[in-house]
Formats: C-alpha cells, sequence, structure tokens
C-alpha cells in the first residue's frame, strides 16, 4: 500500500508494504521525488538508528529514495514456529519520505528502527546535507558539490570526489575522504575515536591545520608551516593565587599561507592528510 499526502507547503511520501506471506523475503521501496524548484540546490537531511546510508550524485532533477531492509537472522527465523503458530514477517522498510521548499528528508520511522535498513539515495550534483545511522551501517557519499555534514556512531564514513566542505564525524570507525575541490569560505572538522582518518585535499588548498592524535600518529606530504604549541594560562585569586598552565597536545600548521581552520581530531587512530593529484 502506498500513501501520498501533497499540500501547497510540502509533500509527504510514505511507503507501507505489509507482507502477508509466510517467510516473505524482504523488498525495495523506492520513491521518486520531485523538487519544487529544480533550478535551485537541493537539501538532503537523512537520518535512521540502524543500517546505511549511501549518497550519490547523478545528473538528474529529482531525487531517488532506494530502501532495503535486511533479512532477519535470528533464532525465531530459523524455527519459526511457535505452539503451532507461524509467524508472520513484515518486509516493510517503514521508508518515510518528506519534500518541502527543496528540502527533502528521508527515514525509516519507527517500524525501521526493529533491523537494519539499506538507504541510497540519487540527488543533484549540487546537494547540501546532514546525514546520520547509529548501528549495523555505514555512510557513503560521492560525487556532489556542497557543504556536508556526517555522523556514524558504529560504522565507517566514506566520501568520494567532493567539492564543497564537510564536518565529519565516525566514533567507532575509520573516515576516507577524497576532495578534489574545497569551499574556501568554508572551515572543515574530522574526528574520530577509534578509528584512522584519511583525507586528500587539492595540492593547491590554503588552509590552517589543527592536528590532534593522543594514542596515534600523524603523517602528511603537504609542506606544512609548523606554529609554535600554544599555552594557556589560567590564574585566580579565589584559587588562593593558583595558577593553571596547559600545554595544548594538538599541532597548529598553515598550508600555502593559511586560510579556513580545517581540524583533525583523533584519540586511537593515525591521521593521514594527503596531497590530491
Amino acid at each position: 500500500m502506498k500513501t501520498l499526502k501533497r499540500n501547497s507547503m510540502a509533500l509527504v511520501l510514505m511507503l507501507v508494504f505489509v507482507a502477508t506471506a509466510w517467510g516473505q523475503d524482504p523488498e525495495m521501496d523506492r520513491v521518486v521525488v520531485p523538487l519544487s524548484d529544480p533550478s535551485r540546490g537541493v537539501t538532503l537531511k537523512a537520518s535512521i538508528m540502524s543500517g546505511s546510508i549511501t549518497v550519490k550524485g547523478y545528473g538528474g532533477k529529482d531525487v531517488i529514495v532506494e530502501a532495503l531492509p535486511r533479512s532477519h537472522e535470528t533464532r525465531q527465523d530459523k524455527n519459526p514456529e511457535k505452539g503451532g503458530l507461524r509467524r508472520i514477517q513484515n518486509s516493510s522498510s517503514g521508508l518515510t519520505v518528506e519534500e518541502e521548499d527543496n528540502v527533502v528528508s528521508v527515514g525509516t520511522g519507527w517500524r525501521g528502527n526493529s533491523r537494519p535498513t539499506d538507504i541510497t539515495i540519487q540527488v543533484p550534483v549540487n546537494c547540501s546535507m546532514k546525514i546520520s545511522t547509529v548501528n549495523d551501517g555505514h555512510i557513503v557519499v560521492e560525487n556532489i558539490n556542497g557543504d556536508i555534514e556526517v555522523n556514524n556512531t558504529n560504522g565507517r564514513v566514506t566520501l568520494t570526489d567532493i567539492s564543497g566542505s564537510a564536518v565529519a564525524h565516525a566514533l567507532n570507525g575509520n573516515i576516507v575522504a577524497n576532495f578534489l575541490k574545497v569551499n574556501p569560505q568554508k572551515s572543515m572538522s574530522f574526528s574520530s575515536l577509534n578509528g584512522k582518518i584519511d583525507v586528500t585535499l587539492p595540492p593547491s588548498i590554503k588552509a590552517t591545520m589543527y592536528l590532534k592524535s593522543d594514542m596515534g600518529e600523524i603523517y602528511t606530504d603537504f609542506d606544512i608551516t609548523m606554529e609554535r604549541t600554544s599555552s594557556k594560562i589560567e590564574d585566580s585569586k579565589e584559587k588562593r593565587g593558583k595558577y593553571k598552565v596547559t600545554i595544548e597536545k594538538g599541532m597548529r600548521g598553515t598550508i600555502n599561507g593559511g586560510g579556513q581552520e580545517f581540524q583533525f581530531n583523533n584519540f586511537n587512530g593515525d591521521i593521514y592528510v594527503r596531497k590530491g593529484k
């Protein structure tokens, strides 16, 4: 069953497929979303609790969303009979898609939280986005010109052939990013707790770098002009004349004379800053 709601302010597309056959395999849900104004760029917001999100830029004007729930592999599936009754499997992804004024929001609702659902989204190349997932999945973004914000709690982040800017966080996964161009008006940030950070930047980039890895190493083939390590002094009469000096653990430097600040923060992994070809 498909439900389509449209009004003057918003376009809401919701797909709910109810499986009635015994042991039915998951089906892919697909939505084609026309934009309010295809001549303008699009903003994508996608957030799920469990599963992967892949975003690809393409030459079309619509946003195409595909969602595929993963098959159950629980003990109940291997033995679906209970007290002489069979369990009916629901193969729906619970996909929800909403468009309003070129802002497209994608989620899986409460039903999609019960098991991982992998989502693939095709968008016009000029697209800014905010993407997040928590469990059992990765975030992949390819061929995009825009500002990107991605957050993955338990998986990796991969950004390929990006023109624009990025703020990327992967708590327990790697971050691998390749930039063809960067927005000289935007700062960028890459952070991880338990994964490597590997970022390739254009060779002519002008940037001020802040790099910190508590338990890892930092590598680059850029010529970085390093700055002196800064210190912070705290002095308070309320502490009976005591003062505190903190030496910053991170390193600061400039590439090609400096520019917007790019922050690289890691704890248990290495940092690689590579010069593109």
